[in-house]
């Protein structure tokens, strides 16, 4: 029989334990030890004294969730929300906003030295965001109302909006969401309603994005489309009058179809954005323009190149000031409004429909900027080792994982290069997550 080192889990105690609570961790849990073991616990706060029932023991760790505080923290306060700690999509709600940017800044910088044996002594420049209200696209999971586990009422026969249970796949009805903005708000409550009173049972999720025009794309997933999907759309349209374009996918990828343009126009720091159905955006629709102003930001000329682009958020801007500018994007939805968006700018932008990886293998020039901002995976071996053969004047590395990053960071100081910069955007309030850039510099 093979072995495996994976830790099994067993029963763990049943009594419940005192902590104290020493720090937050990534992921949103509480640290704490007693007796040389390691306790993770969410919605605390590091300070408190809590009474923890364990609820997973592994070999190296015990889960616990919190049965009584018997010391809480000054900076505790009052969830907004009425769905937290049902709903999975926040973590820190409990916590005092300043405290949670504060608290992500420690995160971020015990994880680069951590993980990646990079010690940063320097400031983390912090980019707050206003703490509700924020969200430009929403992603509402749509169960039969006998499969929602909590949350709003609704009658028999009817279809339930909301958000999965942390580590589930139980819904969470809701009737309100305070990290969305206020066009989201509205067409949360207006599709609830009108799903409230039956529709399609093989709907299984209904992604909005929003415009600040109010504008709006719908992508209504299914498990197979309906007899008739020109009447869904129909009460799609009718119950949110905003929605520019919706496009009904089944979730196999088998058929797709498309009522409207197949994207809107955003307007962000001052430029206008072609964003496609299956395009990634920034969803802080406040940081948008203080992240591309310093992603961008620095000596301008010469060659840039902006790599895992998009639609050309940084692209754009970068057009603007370089001699140069080649964008480079894998995603062929992404890659169309890329190009659509460089040529509306008029400036020495080209776009490039590729991976990463196969574009460094064959590029030869020396850029003076690089600009990455890849997926949570980050950046992969092969391309790491082509930016050390290239050796760009900068790199701006805008990360939405503080542990690859770590990884990255330390592969990039081996190759010579040093951090300069680094930028802590709070693009999620409320949760666990980090946005950072760090800023690179190198000699030729």
């Amino acid at each position: 029989m093979k072995r495996t080192n994976r830790s099994k889990p067993r029963k763990g105690p049943a009594a419940p334990v005192t902590l104290e609570i020493e720090k937050l961790v990534y992921g949103g849990d509480g640290l704490a030890r007693r007796e040389s073991v390691i306790y993770f616990v969410p919605f605390v706060l590091p300070g408190e004294e809590i009474r923890a029932r364990p609820v997973d023991a592994r070999k190296n760790f015990v889960r616990a969730e919190v049965a009584e505080i018997l010391r809480p923290s000054p900076e505790r306060v009052e969830p907004r929300c009425p769905y937290f700690r049902a709903c999975g999509g926040c973590q820190y709600q409990h916590i005092a906003y300043e405290r949670q940017v504060a608290a992500k800044a420690e995160i971020l910088r015990e994880t680069l030295s951590r993980l990646g044996r990079v010690n940063w002594e320097g400031p983390i420049a912090l980019h707050p965001s206003p703490p509700f209200g924020y969200r430009n696209r929403a992603q509402w999971k749509v169960r039969p109302v006998n499969g929602a586990v909590s949350g709003s009422q609704t009658g028999d026969g009817s279809l339930a909006l909301g958000y999965f249970h942390a580590g589930s796949n139980q819904l969470c009805a809701v009737d309100q969401c305070a990290v969305l903005a206020p066009p989201l708000g509205q067409a949360l409550a207006a599709v609830r309603a009108e799903l409230g009173s039956g529709g399609p049972a093989e709907i299984r999720e209904i992604q909005a994005f929003a415009a600040p025009s109010g504008d709006m794309l719908l992508n209504v997933s299914l498990t197979k489309f309906p007899e008739a999907p020109h009447r869904l759309i129909r009460r799609l349209r009718t119950a949110l009058p905003a929605v520019r374009s919706v496009l009904l996918e089944e979730t196999a990828g088998e058929r797709m179809d498309l009522d409207g343009p197949g994207y809107l126009q955003y307007e962000a720091a001052g430029n206008s954005y072609q964003v496609g159905h299956l395009s990634f955006f920034q969803v802080n629709r406040f940081l948008l323009e203080s992240m591309a102003e310093t992603v961008t930001n620095g000596p301008a000329a010469g060659l840039a190149l902006d790599l895992y682009a998009g639609v050309g958020l940084f692209s754009v801007p970068l057009s603007r000031r370089f001699d140069r500018v080649v964008a480079v994007e894998a995603d062929p939805a992404a890659s169309r409004d890329l190009e659509a968006n460089l040529k509306a700018a008029g400036g020495p932008g080209q776009a490039v429909n590729s991976g990463t990886e196969q574009f460094l293998a064959d590029w030869r020039e020396r850029p003076e900027l690089l600009v990455l901002d890849p997926p949570r995976a980050g950046v992969s071996a092969d391309a790491l080792a082509a930016l050390a053969r290239l050796k760009p004047g900068r790199i701006h590395y805008l990360s939405c994982d503080p542990s690859t990053l770590a990884r990255d960071l330390s592969e990039l100081v081996k190759a010579g290069f040093q951090v300069a910069e680094l930028h802590l955007f709070d693009v999620f309030p409320q949760t666990f997550h980090i946005e950072t850039l760090a800023v690179l510099t190198s000699q030729p």
